[in-house]
């Protein structure tokens, strides 16, 4: 990257905004999470590989920097010599803030010296947060305190750091988009299954807010999935603690209590299933026709269920 030359800074994309990198002591997960007053941060500053490493660019941001420095970190560079190598060889690295953090846990951030005030950086154990055109100078520093106070996963350390740096007065401008990315601690080989979150809220008036309730979906769409496992494995009770987790957490959303309906049905639990499903239909019908459209191996004896079917809501 030194040597070629850089574009002149109109051409730069303005990508100013506040992030964390992580990686979780406990399961090895590697995240990273971002809010700004910029139009889908998430497609710039968020980079992350399955037991490699993640990566947040912004300021003036240099997007290279996302695979170029888990390219480096896949072959074995630490960190901090990944971010030492790119800055060097950097041109424009005077307006650049990068933070790294590889599959280790050793952990590096840079904050130019033209990067616009506020603006800063905290390196911890195992996490670094960063922070440019912020209101108040303290943005970071409430940031790195609430994600060494708040337990749970990592998700939730994440999202806690990007709250706390709101609650200071996070970017200058305001707020516009956000986004969290997290992947597994080892790779598997499928690039799809080893991103555990992979959420984005490109334009919106409470990008945190919005960014929470997606991890919410997101939980209870993957406890859908754990429900309709423990279905294929013929385990009752686990799919029925699962279809229930799913409920509550999905909120309004009638996909969880529709499949929850089928899986009572597929488990002979004939009138649970229908009592559930004439609650969905009662607000849509295409419910019902759905429905009627599953196959036999998702909906067993489905002929003899069709009259009872068409009668709900």
């Amino acid at each position: 990257m030194g040597n070629r030359e850089q574009p002149p800074i109109t051409h730069q994309r303005l990508c100013h905004t506040y992030s964390i990198a992580a990686r979780d002591p406990l399961t090895g997960q590697l995240g990273v999470a971002v809010q700004s007053h910029y139009f889908c941060v998430g497609g710039v500053v968020t980079w992350a590989e399955a037991g490699v490493g993640v990566v947040a660019t912004q300021a003036m941001v240099e997007p290279a920097y996302g695979p170029r420095g888990l390219e480096l970190m896949s072959r074995g560079s630490s960190a901090p010599q990944t971010l030492h190598q790119l800055t060097e060889a950097d041109e424009g690295r005077d307006l650049r803030q990068v933070a790294m953090v590889d599959g280790d846990g050793r952990a590096a951030a840079y904050t130019g010296a033209l990067a616009i005030p506020e603006a800063g950086h905290i390196v911890g154990n195992g996490f670094c947060v960063q922070a440019n055109m912020m209101l108040r100078k303290t943005v970071w520093g409430a940031m790195a305190d609430a994600y060494r106070s708040t337990e749970g996963e990592l998700v939730d350390r994440l999202l806690a750091a990007l709250d706390a740096a709101e609650a200071e007065g996070g970017d200058i401008r305001g707020r516009q988009s956000a986004a969290l990315l997290i992947v597994a601690a080892k790779s598997s080989g499928r690039l799809l299954s080893d991103k555990l979150f992979d959420l984005r809220v490109d334009d919106a008036r409470q990008p945190l807010a919005e960014l929470r309730r997606l991890v919410g979906l997101h939980r209870a769409y993957e406890e859908l999935r754990m429900a309709q496992t423990a279905l294929a494995r013929g385990d009752f009770d686990a799919m029925t603690a699962a279809y229930e987790q799913a409920v509550l957490l999905g909120g309004d959303n009638p996909e969880m209590r529709f499949w929850q309906a089928v899986g009572l049905m597929r488990c002979g639990q004939i009138e649970q299933g229908l009592a559930i499903l004439d609650k969905i239909v009662a607000s849509d019908a295409r419910w019902r026709e759905l429905a009627m459209r599953l196959p036999e191996f998702m909906l067993p004896n489905r002929e003899a269920l069709f009259e009872r079917i068409r009668s709900v809501g």
